[in-house]
């Protein structure tokens, strides 16, 4: 069979949630490629597992950026899932949607239907959180969320202590009717497994015959005839093969392969496709534009008493942590490293927060600066304080290089490009240093090692900014949402401006970043997407 009713480009996040529902209808076919292969990996299952996947080509794409300026010249490098379940399957799992008004800011946009009371609904659908507010919280969603504070190191409790003492609320469900505040990260696990999208949405939908899969399946090229998306070219076991779609092309492929494919199918702008020998169907200078990121910087400790360094560095602790996963399901193995955190004001009278705290019981000096070992952390007692802006205003973009499909992008992040940018770091860092010297985390501590005691003023913090700041892998944007075809890729219903029958429904069609992690905002998405191609599909019947 090579014609069906709708074809999903990326089993991802998105893809996954996007085959489910479409194929729901057990009479719509569905084609859902993926250029990765099965989810089914130890290391995808275990959630500690995800430092394992942090390079691994067999799961990740290992993208690279251009050598960013405003961090020393230093090229970032952004994992990006390559599997079933998409960077699901290998990120660190936490769940945060993000904070109200973020929604509001896409509505503003020029996307109505996009306001935090229009997206509720589609947060509370996507998930299964038993015991939350049910206003606010959904129970019975594929998406299971778990509150892993049982399994967290008691560290934990030190951080939100010092929290309290800088007078920031605790809030005991960061997804409920208040987002600010600090307390422990909810994350996507289910009996002590990861709850990537793949297990969430596809597996169950697997055994559906209207549904398709076919992994090793790169997406080369969009056929668009009269103005309209009627197939997908990709290559499988080295052949080229093509696949008729009879409604719909759905684009899921993530904010770095949506517009790439894009742009391989001649829809970009139109000077750079020409000269790439690209022919251009239609000249779209926002594609690949308007790219957003979350730029995160650490503060790491010497402490006094065992972290998760213990548990995790040494050959005995590693024994125990297995033991107790074989035995219970819990334990350091059965989390994320990112155990507690949430959304603070960086100083009270802002009016609303402006920064996302992690805290992470371990430490990973040892490690290159580009791979998180987290199953080799330093032997010493050590953790991390880390924040990141919510909102930058920076702009980066990315662009095909080549007329050959498999080619890597050019991603340009143009970190710290804005004095905005820059202060909103820097008040970061002095944050963590309040925080750090509030009494119950200042007892915990022996020496801070990053960025040191040398480092006090402000250039010399901004020094350390631009040699250790890294990106916290959230990229987002790059076929805006909105109603201009010269600025926007997509309309409020996710359909490609100036193209019939093609839609993208992935992260790259944010408006704008959200102020927290990024994957359930995807998720969320993708189940709002699924709705809007599905009423559209009974209008047109």
């Amino acid at each position: 069979m090579t014609e069906f009713d709708y074809i999903i480009v990326g089993a991802g996040s998105a893809g996954c949630v996007l085959a489910n529902r479409l194929s729901e209808s057990g009479t719509d076919s569905v084609l859902l490629l993926e250029a990765g292969g099965s989810d089914r990996r130890l290391w995808l299952q275990v959630p500690i597992g995800y430092g394992k996947a942090f390079y691994d080509p067999r799961v990740n794409w290992m993208f690279h950026t251009e050598p960013d300026p405003g961090l020393d010249g230093r090229a970032g490098y952004w994992p990006r899932g390559k599997v079933l379940g998409g960077s699901s399957a290998i990120n660190a799992m936490v769940h945060m949607r993000g904070l109200p008004a973020d929604f509001d800011a896409w509505a503003a946009h020029g996307n109505p239907g996009w306001g935090w009371a229009d997206v509720l609904p589609w947060f509370r659908a996507s998930e299964d959180f038993p015991g939350g507010d049910p206003v606010f919280r959904g129970v019975g969603g594929p998406l299971h969320i778990t509150d892993p504070a049982a399994d967290c190191h008691p560290l934990c409790l030190e951080f939100l202590a010092g929290c309290a003492a800088l007078g920031l609320p605790r809030n005991a469900d960061l997804n409920g009717a208040v987002a600010e505040g600090v307390g422990h990260y909810q994350i996507t696990t289910q009996g002590g497994r990861r709850m990537s999208a793949a297990r969430a949405h596809l597996r169950p939908a697997l055994r559906r015959r209207n549904l398709r899969v076919e992994t090793g399946a790169h997406a080369t090229r969009i056929e668009v005839r009269d103005g309209r998306a009627v197939a997908v070219e990709y290559l499988r076991g080295g052949q080229t093969r093509t696949a008729t779609a009879r409604a719909e092309v759905i684009l899921a492929a993530g904010a770095i392969a949506s517009p790439l494919l894009l742009q391989h199918s001649g829809i970009g702008p139109g000077a750079l496709l020409a000269g790439l020998d690209i022919a251009v169907l239609l000249d779209r200078p926002a594609v690949g534009q308007n790219l957003q990121d979350h730029l995160c910087i650490d503060h790491l400790y010497r402490a006094r008493r065992p972290t998760l360094n213990q548990q995790l560095g040494t050959r005995w602790g590693q024994v125990c942590a297995g033991a107790r996963y074989l035995a219970t399901r819990g334990g350091p193995l059965a989390i994320s490293v990112n155990q507690a955190g949430g959304f603070v004001r960086s100083r009270p009278e802002l009016p609303a927060p402006d920064l996302q705290l992690y805290f992470s019981p371990l430490s990973y000096t040892r490690a290159p600066p580009d791979i998180r070992a987290l199953l080799r952390p330093d032997r010493f007692p050590g953790f991390l304080l880390s924040a990141q802006p919510c909102r930058p205003t920076s702009r980066g973009h990315l662009r095909a290089v080549s007329p050959d499909p498999l080619a890597a992008p050019s991603i340009v992040p143009n970190s710290l490009a804005t004095a905005e940018d820059i202060a909103a770091l820097l008040a970061a860092s002095r944050f963590l240093r309040r925080l750090a010297a509030s009494p119950p985390l200042a007892a915990q501590i022996a020496a801070e090692l990053r960025p040191g005691a040398a480092a006090q003023t402000d250039g010399e913090l901004l020094a350390d900014l631009r040699a250790r700041a890294s990106s916290v892998f959230h990229p987002v944007g790059t076929c805006r949402m909105g109603p201009n075809p010269r600025q926007d890729v997509v309309d409020a219903a996710l359909r490609v401006h100036g193209i019939d029958g093609l839609r993208v429904i992935d992260a790259s069609v944010f408006p704008s970043i959200t102020s927290g992690n990024t994957n359930a905002p995807t998720i969320m998405l993708a189940e709002k997407g699924a709705d809007l191609v599905r009423r559209d599909s009974s209008n047109n019947r």
